[in-house]
């Protein structure tokens, strides 16, 4: 009696079958994705144009080859040696921080000259979170350089 039943509902019901696949790489469709979406930014080719008229082109104006910034560019370049030589270098260096004017060193010993420098002016009660990570980067510094760094043979 059990053959019946499925006799019975073969023959009426079956089931729905969603093929994926394509057979030809032709039979493949894209999706439209943004369907409706209008681009404002201008991707046309090299020259934009607006509707109809043209960009306005800028008037040529050459820089002044002469401004301060530009004739006294390397002024202080060889002051120690055509000088008096009681100058040097270093002390020209007028753009520069102070802690950091003159520094030969990694970055932990500039670290730590900045702390030195900075600590009784003030810094970590005006600006707490800069003192804050420069503690932070020393200490850091501090635990790599010790355990990475290489030393010399010990002596016996």
């Amino acid at each position: 009696m059990a053959w019946l039943g499925s006799t019975v509902l073969n023959l009426f019901w079956k089931p729905s079958v969603n093929i994926v696949r394509t057979r030809y790489h032709s039979e493949k469709h894209r999706v439209i994705k943004r369907y409706g979406f209008e681009e404002q930014i201008w991707n046309g080719g090299l020259l934009p144009r607006t509707l109809g008229k043209p960009l306005p082109i800028p008037e040529y104006r050459p820089s002044n080859q002469w401004t301060e910034r530009k004739a006294l560019f390397g002024q202080n370049d060889y002051i120690d040696i055509l000088g008096p030589g009681d100058l040097h270098p270093v002390k020209t260096l007028y753009t520069v921080p102070s802690w950091i004017r003159g520094v030969k060193g990694n970055e932990y010993q500039i670290l730590l000259r900045k702390r030195k420098m900075l600590g009784p002016a003030g810094l970590p009660r005006m600006r707490p979170t800069k003192w804050k990570d420069l503690e932070r980067r020393i200490s850091f510094l501090y635990r790599k350089l010790n355990r990475k760094t290489k030393t010399g043979p010990s002596p016996n």
